[in-house]
C-alpha cells in the first residue's frame, strides 16, 4: 500500500456492518444500556445484572465502544449521551425495542442482490397485511422514532394555540402524533384511520398518555376508505409516502385536500432526499428497505413532493427538517 493509498479500514467496517446491528440488538436484548445507566459500570457487574456470561458482557462492551455508544475510562464504562437518550428502557425516546426488531431482520438482506436485479421483492411481502401478528412488535417499536418529529410539528403548526381543531391521522400506527398533539392542545380531537389490529394497539398506547377521550379510530385501508369532505383542520400522512408510487401519492393527497376544511393543512412526515440525491445519508440508504419490501416505494425528493402536492390542489408547500426525517407542510 503506497503512502497516498487509502487504508481499507472504512471499507472493512462497512463490509462487516452487520456486526453493529448485532452488537446493538444484542445489548438491547439484555438491557445493557439500562444497566449501565443504573450504575453497573464493569463487565462483571453487567454480567450479573443482565444474567449473561462475563465474557459475553465484555465482548458486547468492546463492540459498543467500537460503534460509539459506550465510553470507557480506567476500566469503567458508561453510556454516551446518545445511548442515554435513545437506548435506556423506560424513556419515551427509547429505541431499544426497534434495535431488537432489526436484529431479527438481518437475514432478509441476503436477498438484496436478487431484489436489485428484479427491481422489487422476489417473494410476497406478506408482512403488509392487516392480520399479521408482527404488528404487536413493530408498532410500539417504531413509536419513539416519531415522537421528536411530532413535537416539532406541534411548534411549526402552532397547535397549542389553535383551539378546537379536528385532526385526521391516516395510517397513524401507534397514534404517537395524536397523543403528542392532543397533549399540547386540550381542545383538539383526533381520528386515526388504520387497520383494526393496529388501531387496537394505538388506543392502548394513547390511553397510556391520558388523552384517549379525544381520540377515535376508523378501521380500514386508506386506499379505499372515504376520508370525508371538508371535515378536518389538519390531516397527517406520516411515513406512508415512501411505500407508495407517484400516482398513488398524488391520488391520496388530492383526497386529503378534499377532506380538509377551507384553509386546512396537510402534514407529511417522511424520509425525504435532496433534489440531486446527494443526501441526507439516512433517507438515501432507507431506500433499500423499500426495494426489499415494496413494488413501487422509495425515498422521494423534495421536488417530487412539491410537484405532487401542487397537482393535488395545494398552493403553499414548505419543508422543515426533523432528522432523520422531514416535515412537509402543505396548505
Amino acid at each position: 500500500m503506497t503512502n497516498d493509498q487509502p487504508a481499507p479500514d472504512g471499507v472493512l467496517r462497512l463490509i462487516n456492518g452487520y456486526w453493529a446491528t448485532g452488537v446493538l440488538g444484542t445489548a438491547a436484548t439484555h438491557s445493557l444500556f439500562t444497566h449501565l445507566e443504573d450504575g453497573a459500570d464493569t463487565a462483571a457487574e453487567l454480567a450479573v445484572r443482565a444474567e449473561i456470561s462475563e465474557r459475553g458482557a465484555q465482548t458486547l462492551l468492546d463492540g459498543l465502544v467500537s460503534v460509539g455508544l459506550v465510553e470507557v475510562d480506567e476500566g469503567r464504562y458508561r453510556n454516551t449521551a446518545e445511548a442515554s437518550v435513545y437506548l435506556v428502557e423506560g424513556k419515551p425516546t427509547c429505541l431499544s425495542s426497534f434495535a431488537r426488531l432489526k436484529l431479527k431482520h438481518m437475514g432478509s438482506l441476503a436477498a438484496l442482490p436478487d431484489v436489485a436485479r428484479a427491481g422489487g421483492p422476489v417473494t410476497d411481502p406478506a408482512t403488509e397485511m392487516a392480520d399479521n401478528p408482527h404488528w404487536e412488535d413493530v408498532v410500539p417499536a417504531i413509536m419513539a422514532q416519531s415522537g421528536p418529529a411530532a413535537t416539532i410539528a406541534t411548534e411549526v403548526l402552532g397547535l397549542a394555540e389553535a383551539g378546537e381543531i379536528s385532526i385526521l391521522d391516516v395510517g397513524g400506527g401507534s397514534g404517537i402524533y395524536s397523543a403528542v398533539w392532543l397533549e399540547a392542545n386540550p381542545a383538539a380531537r383526533s381520528t386515526q384511520l388504520d387497520w383494526e389490529p393496529i388501531n387496537a394497539i394505538a388506543r392502548r398506547l394513547v390511553a397510556e398518555r391520558g388523552v384517549a377521550d379525544r381520540f377515535t379510530c376508523i378501521d380500514g385501508d386508506f386506499h379505499t376508505t372515504d376520508f370525508g369532505t371538508a371535515k378536518y383542520d389538519i390531516a397527517l400522512y406520516s411515513h406512508i409516502a415512501h411505500q407508495e408510487g407517484p400516482e398513488d401519492n398524488i391520488a391520496v393527497f388530492a383526497r386529503l385536500r378534499d377532506a380538509l376544511k377551507p384553509g386546512g393543512t396537510l402534514v407529511i412526515c417522511d424520509y425525504v432526499v435532496d433534489d440531486d440525491r446527494s443526501g441526507p445519508a439516512f433517507p438515501l440508504i432507507f431506500a433499500l428497505e423499500m426495494l426489499l419490501k415494496s413494488n413501487q416505494g422509495g425515498t422521494w425528493r423534495r421536488a417530487d413532493y412539491h410537484d405532487w402536492l401542487v397537482k393535488a390542489g395545494f398552493e403553499d408547500v414548505s419543508f422543515h427538517s426533523t432528522p432523520p426525517a422531514t416535515l412537509v407542510v402543505a396548505r
